[in-house]
């Protein structure tokens, strides 16, 4: 199946084949291959404006995930047709997150894919509002990063580690 990749943006350049190549691996990874997913690579305008219809928001953010489904952490969709072998839509916020990374001295590409990560187990249900949902998810996002890394010899690892 495919992972369809949209640059919405013209501020910061994308390397859009090594973003494919990751996010197949990690959705891999999550035992979702056989589904679709479409990443938005946004500015902060789109993310203003998603944030704020859909969070309440009206900021940048670094990544919103709508999924198609409902499922719970863990589970996959169970699609009744070939059209509904979709997992959603990711929009990374790549302005916010290449801002974030010059203040904090990362690289931009790692934390794309991480991002990325972090968006794709919010397709599959899991969530960060309580500590225990922050350590399920913390969980599985750290499972998918050390296949990533065990495939492609990074050291990639979640962002959230001291969110609770």
């Amino acid at each position: 199946m495919s992972v369809l990749i949209r640059n919405a943006q013209r501020a910061v350049p994308l390397r859009r084949i090594p973003l494919r190549r990751a996010v197949c691996v990690l959705r891999a990874a999550l035992g979702a291959a056989r589904f679709d997913v479409a990443l938005v690579c946004a500015g902060d305008g789109l993310m203003r404006r998603l944030n704020g219809a859909y969070r309440r928001r009206p900021e940048p953010t670094d990544v919103l995930s709508f999924p198609y489904h409902r499922v719970s952490p863990g589970e996959l969709p169970r699609p009744c047709s070939r059209d509904e072998y979709n997992l959603g839509d990711i929009f990374l916020g790549v302005e916010f997150i290449q801002r974030q990374c010059r203040r904090a001295g990362e690289d931009f590409e790692s934390v794309l894919t991480v991002t990325a990560a972090h968006g794709l187990c919010h397709l599959l249900g899991y969530q960060h509002n309580t500590k225990a949902e922050w350590q399920q998810m913390y969980q599985k996002e750290e499972e998918i990063l050390e296949e990533l890394n065990r495939l492609t010899g990074s050291s990639l690892r979640p962002l959230t580690a001291g969110l609770f």
